[in-house]
């Protein structure tokens, strides 16, 4: 939907997205020592990670169905109350005994006991991830309030305002997990901010009106599922055509589903192997760990700000795409390295690797969608970006095992596919819109 008269101010939203990034980061540095503290291992680490992607499969597409029918603010109070729920429940594992349920002892999977922590761990995840389809309705209602002229500098501001969560969300774990209360007390604070972005959401955000919608009661089809599209002020029918079918044959579109599920591969081996890496092989503690990636996502800002803005003049987005690209899969095969200031170098690359090219990706994918199924491939995005979460995470996991440090590399090749696939790209003709 193109906006008419005045168009709503996006503070509000960046706001959002900042203070929920900022729960989310916060626990990011140490929830890998709570893992091995409460008996997992890397697997254990991975399929924890996991299990928000496997419940955000699921709820992410509902949500976006729900937000055509009643409004995108409306989902997001709901998505951002099971968030604040899950802090809740994450909460208990520290008030109840740390007891073995069972041990396990594999050569493929290591050595690792499932506790009483660890299960209140995954409820808490698979909790947040049922309501957690945030990301693909904020895409859309970014989508509906933005002129397309504006789009591409939009969802740049959008990047900019999770990485300022990234910056201070990790960066105040480690300041406070240096205290007496380290473990608890991020987890307290995660709660405290996922109650601000609910204020915010509530008070902040103004609904954008769903539209008229031709209600049917036949079985749920594809459309039921992940039609997530916006609908203007005519009527459209959810027939089979609006489903994955019509996705996919928009020109184009099955390139950049590929290239997306490939990014999502390739930084899920990374999420699940770094944090590991850093405690077991670095020997880093929460405070490093921390420190690493505020210093990730400083340098990403960098980039999606003044450096995006001047090279998107300069540079096609095809460009911008395919370079990024390879710069993001050499920084992963440059943490193979045992330096600390090499790890770090890894970080800069992997920030001018993903600042160039995933707010141009979001972009593209925004204006090859179209109008009408704008929400549509916003959430069929999302939903294949949580397979290739979930299979990265718990193969990343497994494969850590064996490879240790070695899993940056496998990183690496995929990102670089991703490279080489988007480098074939050409922008379809735009889309015809309704009179």
């Amino acid at each position: 939907m193109q906006p008419t008269g005045t168009t709503p101010s996006i503070a509000p939203l960046l706001a959002v997205n900042f203070v929920g990034t900022m729960g989310f980061s916060i626990v990011t540095p140490f929830l890998v020592v709570l893992v091995t503290q409460w008996g997992g291992n890397a697997v254990v680490y991975g399929v924890l990670a996991a299990t928000y992607s496997v419940f955000q499969l699921f709820g992410a597409p509902i949500l976006g169905k729900m937000s055509d029918r009643i409004g995108r603010r409306r989902v997001l109070l709901l998505s951002q109350l099971g968030t604040l729920a899950s802090w809740g429940v994450f909460l208990v594992a520290f008030s109840v005994p740390d007891a073995a349920l069972f041990d396990v002892e594999s050569r493929w999977l290591g050595d690792f006991a499932l506790t009483l922590p660890l299960l209140i761990l995954f409820l808490a995840r698979a909790a947040d991830g049922l309501t957690g389809g945030n990301v693909s309705v904020s895409n859309a209602y970014l989508a509906d309030i933005t002129p397309e002229a504006d789009r591409a500098r939009n969802f740049g501001r959008m990047a900019i305002s999770g990485n300022l969560g990234f910056i201070v969300g990790p960066a105040l774990a480690g300041l406070l997990g240096a205290t007496l209360l380290g473990d608890v007390l991020p987890v307290l604070a995660a709660f405290a901010i996922s109650a601000l972005a609910l204020a915010l959401i509530r008070f902040g955000l103004v609904d954008v009106p769903p539209g008229n919608i031709t209600e049917t009661l036949e079985a749920p089809t594809p459309c039921d599922l992940f039609g997530q599209e916006h609908r203007p002020a005519y009527e459209v029918s959810c027939h089979q055509t609006d489903g994955i079918g019509a996705i996919l044959a928009i020109p184009g579109m099955r390139v950049l589903m590929a290239v997306n599920f490939l990014v999502m591969l390739g930084f899920s081996f990374f999420y699940v192997a770094f944090p590991v890496h850093a405690v077991e092989g670095l020997n880093w503690n929460v405070t490093s760990i921390g420190t690493y990636f505020a210093v990730l996502s400083l340098a990403m800002i960098v980039v999606q700000g003044p450096l995006l803005a001047r090279a998107s003049q300069v540079f096609s987005e095809r460009a911008l795409m395919s370079f990024g690209g390879m710069a993001l899969a050499l920084g992963f095969v440059v943490l193979l390295s045992p330096g600390t200031a090499l790890v770090y170098a890894a970080a800069l690359l992997i920030a001018l690797g993903n600042g160039l090219m995933w707010p141009t990706f979001m972009s593209v994918l925004s204006r090859a969608a179209g109008t009408r199924l704008q929400g549509a491939v916003q959430g069929f995005s999302q939903s294949a970006g949580a397979v290739a979460s979930i299979a990265g995470l718990v193969a990343g996991g497994i494969l850590y095992v064996p490879l240790g440090a070695g899993l940056f590399a496998i990183a690496g090749v995929v990102i670089a596919v991703a490279a080489i696939a988007i480098g074939g790209y050409r922008s379809p003709p735009p889309v015809p819109q309704p009179a």
